[in-house]
């Protein structure tokens, strides 16, 4: 090798002799993981922890709560549902407060909330005492949904964001299998006192929340807005993969800010808004064509990640069960908290594809496996309604077609949404943008688990699942045409890939053409150069 180049140079007398080694040949070296990244990325997910385990323990304790209190079918479709409308409170307030406060202080809040509504949850005594502590607890999942993916994506560095935020989704469903396991365990006890350790132990993650939080950073872009860039500058430096990307991060941070690139005090005068002033108008009364593309990927996929049934098979995965030919009380449940392992171990995997595979590809086949397992779970249910003798064919298909749909949706949907809807949104509306893609996530899973038991017994539990596969495949095709891969890019520098909505692949081709006519990307990591 040596003597080739040397040979190389004799023959190109004109050219400078720089002296190469082996190194010079060897490929780019992807950054180590980021350490002190990873661990606030764990610290803020475990916020997530709190919804996960509702839902889970939900899943079981509502049999169990309708024996003991006696409710109707109605009555148990309010109580686990209506938790998704009462976090609404939660987002929205959280949007707020995370600009107001800070991001850091924010998961506290969610932490102390929850708790009060999980102990509240534990000491009911009837239907309505339990109706006003899910109220509560709604408020602090509202506002553990909405801050969780913000604070992650905002102190991860571009190389690993993917992987990092996807950590809320991870904790979501770590959660879920802490709640089946949960249901398991008491349900030896007596009714009347299983079912309300069930919900009260979900005080305990809020506690151990509400200490971690002490040890975390603030959010670098939270700083820089109240004009701390001496701190900003500080958490940059231990959350970057290097020197040079803490640099650029901040000055990237500080143009979004609107500060001039030449200050560079530790404190700085930032002009004061009041807070939320003129991004709602922004945000749906005077949008710009880039806002609206990415207000209607941010909202869009929050919609269809509920729209697609993943809450009702989770939270009546009994019943699923129970239609299916699952007779024994103890059988169901081993077999919700198979859902759940399988879940958890899916969501994992999903975590070192984000940045390797990139968003979309990864999206697109998620959501074409959930299309197969809904549409053959339907036709596997069906079979067994309409059949008068126990098929075990079916049965075990039905089974099968369960742990495969949720097994598809954590490879993709699940954490995509989060990642997705959280890394697109400009600073100036990340707060407020990503509070409404949480809205519409609750909303939308608070009409599924609130109305799926009213809709299989009006249409069949089969035809529920044609439904659901039928709106799982809309989503399919809306994402094709309108989501633009973001796997590499700087948060500041999305905006350019949104805007021409279907379109949006020839506008990136023409900034390519245009970047590589200004002799490069000027230091922009360009879509699918780097993982």
């Amino acid at each position: 090798m040596s003597a080739g180049l040397n040979s190389e140079r004799d023959v190109n007398p004109s050219q400078p002799t720089t002296e190469k080694t082996l190194a010079d040949f060897d490929p780019v070296k992807k950054p180590k993981r980021n350490k002190y990244a990873f661990a606030c990325a764990i610290l803020a997910s475990v916020a997530s922890i709190l919804l996960g385990y509702d839902i889970g323990v939900m899943s079981g304790a509502k049999d169990y709560i309708q024996t003991d209190l006696k409710l109707s079918d109605v009555q148990v479709g309010l109580l686990v549902g209506t938790l998704n409308w009462y976090s609404l409170v939660g987002s929205a307030a959280a949007g707020v407060t995370s600009d107001w406060i800070g991001r850091r202080y924010t998961i506290v809040v969610a932490g102390a909330v929850f708790f009060t509504g999980a102990l509240l949850m534990g000491f009911s005594t009837n239907y309505a005492f339990l109706m006003v502590a899910r109220f509560v607890a709604g408020i602090g999942v509202g506002f553990a949904l909405m801050i969780a993916p913000v604070y992650t994506t905002e102190v991860s560095p571009a190389s690993s964001r993917g992987f990092l935020t996807s950590f809320p989704e991870v904790f979501i469903n770590a959660g879920i299998l802490l709640g089946y396991v949960s249901n398991y365990a008491f349900s030896k006890l007596p009714t009347n006192l299983g079912w309300r350790i069930m919900l009260g132990v979900g005080a305990i993650p809020s506690v151990f929340l509400a200490l971690v939080v002490f040890g975390m950073p603030e959010s670098p872009r939270w700083l820089v807005m109240q004009g701390r860039l001496g701190d900003a500058r500080k958490v940059l430096g231990k959350t970057s993969d290097s020197k040079e990307e803490s640099q650029q991060r901040l000055s990237e941070i500080k143009e979004a800010a609107g500060i001039p690139q030449d200050c560079n005090d530790d404190v700085v005068r930032v002009q004061k808004k009041s807070h939320g002033e003129g991004v709602w108008k922004e945000l749906f009364i005077y949008p710009t064509r880039p806002v609206r593309h990415i207000l209607l990927c941010g909202i869009g996929i929050h919609f269809f990640q509920q729209a697609s049934g993943i809450d009702a098979v989770v939270l009546y995965s009994t019943n699923i069960f129970e239609k299916a030919g699952i007779t024994s009380s103890n059988d169901k449940l081993l077999a919700t908290v198979a859902v759940g392992f399988t879940k958890t171990v899916f969501i994992l995997v999903a975590t070192f594809l984000l940045d390797r595979i990139g968003r979309r590809p990864l999206l697109l086949s998620s959501v074409g496996g959930m299309i197969l397992s809904l549409a053959t779970l339907g036709f596997g249910l069906t079979i067994i309604d309409h059949s008068h003798e126990k098929l075990p064919w079916a049965v075990a298909l039905s089974i099968a077609m369960v742990l495969a749909f949720v097994a598809f949706f954590s490879i993709g949907m699940g954490p995509i949404a989060w990642v997705y809807s959280s890394e697109i949104f400009p600073l100036r509306l990340r707060a407020q943008g990503t509070g409404m893609g949480v809205a519409v996530n609750r909303v939308t899973s608070g009409v599924i688990s609130t109305t799926f038991i009213m809709l299989y017994k009006a249409i069949s539990i089969g035809g529920s699942f044609f439904l659901f596969a039928g709106i799982a495949t809309v989503a399919w095709v809306f994402f094709f045409a309108c989501f633009p891969e973001t796997r590499g890019r700087t948060l500041e520098d999305m905006e350019v890939l949104f805007g021409n909505f279907i379109s949006w692949r020839s506008a990136l081709k023409d900034e390519q053409k245009e970047g590589e006519a200004h002799g490069g990307n000027d230091g922009q990591i360009q879509m699918g150069t780097k993982a």
